[in-house]
């Protein structure tokens, strides 16, 4: 008899704490009132810190938690863009230039699937990209606070996630021959 090793659980602590997110994700939606979105947004952050520290700490990382994470980060934050944008609270192009550098990681992680010599690459974080989710998050949160810092900010952002999108394509491109 072969022996297997065992398969890790796939609803842990630190996976619940990401899926709570979708949950964060429905009350923004249906949230009014801007102290109560900050509250949301103040909240879908800890939990995004608090899945990936105590994944780490209790030593129950899991591909799918790697790839829940992401997941529900992305649809908090395109939840939270849609809906300015359906409120008016930013034009259309604004939410376009938030969510630029998400889209393309979509794109590009379906492409790297579907190419042969692409997919044993293992997809991680990088420094500009983390900079594009800092951006995010500051600019969601002036739309409520500080809504005259929120041009530069979307500006900003939308820089950074076309570097981080090159970043990205090139970090593809050097893995591939490894």
């Amino acid at each position: 008899m072969a022996h297997t090793a065992p398969v890790p659980p796939v609803i842990t602590l630190p996976n619940a704490i990401s899926l709570s997110r979708v949950g964060l994700a429905l009350g923004f939606v249906a949230a009014e009132g801007s102290s109560v979105r900050l509250a949301l947004i103040a909240v879908a952050s800890l939990t995004d810190f608090l899945d990936g520290w105590l994944a780490r700490r209790q030593r129950v990382t899991s591909r799918f938690g790697a790839l829940l994470d992401p997941v529900a980060d992305r649809l908090f934050m395109l939840s939270v863009i849609v809906t300015y944008v359906a409120d008016g609270a930013l034009a259309p192009w604004e939410g376009v230039a938030l969510f630029f550098r998400d889209v393309m990681s979509v794109i590009g992680w379906f492409v790297a699937r579907s190419v042969s010599w692409l997919r044993p690459i293992t997809f991680r974080a990088r420094p500009v990209g983390k900079a594009v989710t800092v951006g995010q998050l500051v600019t969601v949160v002036a739309v409520l606070a500080a809504p005259g810092w929120v041009r530069p900010l979307v500006l900003l952002v939308g820089a950074l996630g076309v570097v981080a999108t090159a970043d990205y394509t090139l970090m593809l491109w050097r893995e591939r021959t490894r």
